[in-house]
């Protein structure tokens, strides 16, 4: 009799730590942000189910893309921030591009209740991007010395509401304009770091011809979060892993740049592809080439 409880106790006793051990190797698997740009049509058909396939591809971060008079995609900040909560997926970034010096306080405000940290200005602000349709190429209107401006007083106003500025680039701003000045060495060197740090895009640095790493070691400590997506041999956005941008070498340097956080983005999908096939490809990606 004490025999066989003791077989049954060691039985239970082994499958509770085999258990313990998949629940273990299952949490260490989340890991990684999400863009949720990427995901932009489901989130505005079906928020909820769409961030839970976020969830269940492995992410535990995300990135916001979808503010809109003072909601997020929908549910008021507080709604929003309980809803990630529920889904195990915490708010790092949010992209604000309909921002302006008159609008920040609110949107800042919005940003701190729905619990993110940084509030990234995704392209020149206050009507200074352009997008040329028949060449599919972007710039801006007026100078880098009066975005410099503008970013300035915006992270005045995001020291205040407690968060953090940050600028996210695309490729003309490491391209020399009319004036012969290169946009974003400007703002790194004109921006105190105190009010304004980046947000690099690995995908658009590379399609500019620039070096990430060489950014690293000319402006260390400044790129705290970095958008990563693949670039395919046609060019194009790819899932992680599946194009040709050398991130095992950019990783190596993850700690010169200051990055403390990374969001997979992919702004489009080719070849039949769904957005939510995407995500769960690049989160593969990650976990082979080296992110934790």
């Amino acid at each position: 009799m004490k025999t066989s409880i003791l077989n049954n106790f060691f039985k239970g006793m082994a499958l509770i730590l085999f258990m313990c051990g998949t629940l273990t190797t299952y949490a260490q698997k989340k890991f990684g942000g999400l863009a949720l740009y990427t995901v932009r049509d489901d989130m505005g058909t079906n928020a909820k189910a769409t961030l839970q396939a976020v969830a269940d591809a492995g992410y535990k971060n995300i990135e916001a893309a979808g503010y809109e008079d003072g909601k997020y995609y929908g549910m008021t900040p507080a709604d929003f921030k309980d809803l990630l909560k529920s889904l195990k997926l915490k708010p790092i970034s949010t992209h604000q591009s309909a921002v302006t010096l008159d609008n920040a306080d609110q949107m800042m405000a919005d940003a701190k209740a729905a619990g993110f940290k940084y509030f990234v200005v995704p392209i020149p602000p206050m009507g200074m991007f352009t997008f040329n349709q028949e060449n599919r190429t972007m710039g801006m209107t007026g100078t880098v010395q009066d975005l410099a401006q503008i970013l300035t007083k915006l992270g005045e106003k995001a020291n205040k509401a407690g968060l953090k500025l940050l600028y996210h680039n695309h490729d003309f701003e490491f391209k020399k304009n009319a004036e012969g000045i290169v946009p974003i060495d400007y703002l790194l060197e004109n921006v105190d770091p105190k009010l304004l740090n980046f947000q690099m895009d690995l995908y658009w640095v590379t399609k500019a011809g620039a070096n990430p790493i060489a950014y690293f070691h000319q402006y260390p400590g400044r790129f705290k979060i970095w958008h990563v997506k693949d670039m395919d041999e046609q060019g194009r956005f790819a899932p992680v892993g599946k194009g040709n941008i050398g991130f095992k070498n950019i990783l190596d340097n993850k700690e010169l740049s200051g990055m403390k956080y990374y969001m997979v983005e992919q702004d489009m999908t080719f070849d039949g592809l769904k957005p939510l096939d995407a995500i769960k490809i690049s989160h593969d990606g990650l976990e082979e080439i080296g992110f934790k």
